[in-house]
């Protein structure tokens, strides 16, 4: 997957839980991590829509808006134990909506020899006055569409609820 960044994250030892391996809701940690990370990366060419090189996703958002998390989906493959080397969390961008746009992520080693994780994350663009959603402009989307890649390939989809139940 060409357009995913891999970005070094070290385990910490307040991670491990008390079966020895890193808790579940470290992985969210991680998650954010990788996406802070990618949205303050500077794009290495051009991409239209009036975004150059050298430019990131947050020089974008500028100050009058800020993303939320919608939605978190995480699949554990393979526990990580506490280690000096870091894991790798690779991220790419695999939809964009409207005013939203989703992540894809695997945690693995260096080589992805082994996934230990891997998950997606769903991000709504909302504006600090309103607190309301808000469209994604055409630079945004040129930004975003430059880490395009594939779905994440879960093993076990979610089963739509029907709706009468809801």
């Amino acid at each position: 997957m060409a357009s995913a960044i891999q970005i070094p994250l070290q385990v910490r030892f307040g991670d491990i839980d008390a079966y020895n391996h890193v808790n579940n809701v470290a992985y969210l940690q991680y998650l954010e991590d990788a996406r802070i990370r990618l949205i303050h990366t500077p794009l290495d060419k051009d991409t239209g829509g009036d975004v150059s090189a050298g430019t990131s996703f947050n020089d974008l958002i500028g100050d009058d808006l800020f993303t939320l998390v919608g939605r978190n989906e995480i699949e554990y493959l393979a526990p990580i134990t506490f280690r000096p080397a870091p894991v790798f969390v690779n991220i790419w961008i695999t939809n964009v909506g409207g005013s939203s746009f989703d992540f894809g992520f695997t945690i693995t080693e260096k080589d992805q020899s082994v996934v230990y994780a891997q998950a997606a994350s769903s991000m709504v663009l909302v504006s600090r006055a309103t607190g309301r959603p808000v469209r994604l402009t055409p630079a945004q989307r040129a930004a975003l569409e430059a880490w395009r890649g594939e779905r994440v390939p879960f093993r076990r989809r979610p089963v739509p609820v029907p709706e009468s139940v809801l």
